[in-house]
């Protein structure tokens, strides 16, 4: 089934919307002014505030000089800390870099590039993203690009959603952090069909192999594996006496033979996942053996092609089959 992934649940993205003022996905750069970071204690500071109250307390009621005095010094350093953790964030520049398609079941690499306006050194950063995080410093006046791994289950597009940076530098008693939502995505194509039957072996009335050769098709180019319809007097024979595999030589000017992949064609007992795994595998394997191929799904058809290009949008069209318009329509 075709999912965009979402990153929060329903209650989460309406405290984003209120509370974060988090909508539609940002452009970048995403800059971290004062208004959208955000301070809190953390466990510890939370113990440490507990511990303070009882020592004041107990200095109250004994007069304990010193203890007063050791009461606040620990408060000012805690309250130093709400300084340095702010500081540590304020000023940074977030650039979504483009992710790279992949296929549903490998990991999509999301990259950010962090770059630090400051001539001070940034330390304990983290970047979350999908349950994902990742650790880092950033140099005086330096950028760093940080990747975070997620792995995909769903074909599709996956915007990376809520993303977070945080920091709990210097003594781990405060949490300053913010969320974003960078205007990127990965593209997750279908997995292949393991094991997947051959190609269709017609299309447009010709046997998928080779075309006649034609006057002037006649300079030999390459050798490549045999395909069941390549015709005998294109085998490599000597190659074959030699104890080597079966080759067919390939000619300059001789064209892959077409092939017309349908979704209509398939059984009707395949599920829509199903088909979209076969037809994948077949549009790779199309790709490898140097096929003209052509793909049909339900509302879009792809003319017959071939090369880097017309594999990477049979892959999309692959990917997004099922997606409303607009969301095609912004694909990566």
């Amino acid at each position: 089934m075709y999912l965009v992934a979402l990153s929060a649940t329903p209650l989460r993205r309406v405290l984003d919307r209120w509370l974060f003022r988090l909508g539609s996905p940002e452009a970048a750069p995403i800059r971290l002014h004062q208004r959208r970071i955000y301070v809190l204690p953390t466990a510890a500071g939370i113990a440490l505030a507990a511990s303070l109250l009882v020592m004041l307390l107990t200095s109250i009621n004994y007069s304990l000089s010193l203890g007063f005095g050791l009461t606040f010094l620990i408060g000012g350093i805690g309250v130093a800390s709400i300084v340095h953790a702010f500081r540590n964030l304020f000023g940074l520049s977030v650039r979504p870099l483009r992710v790279a398609p992949v296929f549903c079941g490998d990991d999509a690499r999301f990259p950010f590039a962090i770059d630090n306006t400051r001539m001070a050194r940034r330390p304990a950063l983290a970047l979350r993203l999908h349950g994902v995080t990742t650790r880092f410093d950033l140099a005086a006046a330096g950028t760093e690009t940080i990747e975070l791994v997620c792995p995909t289950t769903q074909r599709g597009l996956m915007p990376a959603g809520r993303t977070v940076i945080e920091t709990r530098w210097p003594l781990g008693l405060i949490r300053a952090w913010t969320v974003f939502i960078p205007d990127v995505a990965a593209l997750v194509f279908p997995t292949p069909e393991r094991d997947a039957p051959p190609l269709p072996s017609t299309d447009f009335g010709e046997a998928v192999g080779e075309r006649p050769i034609r006057d002037g098709d006649d300079d030999f180019a390459e050798l490549r594996a045999y395909r069941e319809g390549d015709s005998p007097r294109h085998i490599a024979w000597k190659a074959l006496a030699r104890g080597g595999p079966m080759l067919t030589k390939q000619y300059a000017g001789m064209a892959g033979g077409h092939t017309l992949l349908q979704w209509r064609d398939l059984p009707d007992a395949m599920d829509d996942e199903t088909r979209l795994s076969r037809l994948t595998a077949w549009v790779l394997h199309a790709e490898k053996a140097g096929v003209t191929y052509a793909l049909a799904l339900p509302g879009k058809a792809l003319a017959a092609g071939r090369g880097e290009a017309h594999l990477h949008a049979c892959l999309q069209a692959l990917a997004l089959q099922g997606a409303p318009a607009g969301t095609r329509d912004h694909a990566p």
